[in-house]
């Protein structure tokens, strides 16, 4: 079984999206994978998605 500080340090899939339920933010407001606190933000089907606008990184909030 894994459990989460392992997931969080493996390498970092830019072509998921994460739910932020399950990985919430290291560092709040920041991005996980490039520390970056730019982000562009979208709803669509009733699910909120945020995207860093750096590297790409997308979590559903």
């Amino acid at each position: 079984m894994i459990n989460l500080e392992e997931i969080k340090e493996q390498e970092i899939d830019l072509d998921k999206v994460y739910d932020y339920g399950a990985f919430p933010d290291k560092i709040s407001g920041r991005c996980d994978n490039c520390n970056s606190s730019y982000f562009k933000s979208s709803v669509k089907g009733g699910v909120f998605l945020r995207e860093c606008r750096e590297c790409g990184m997308k979590k559903s909030i």
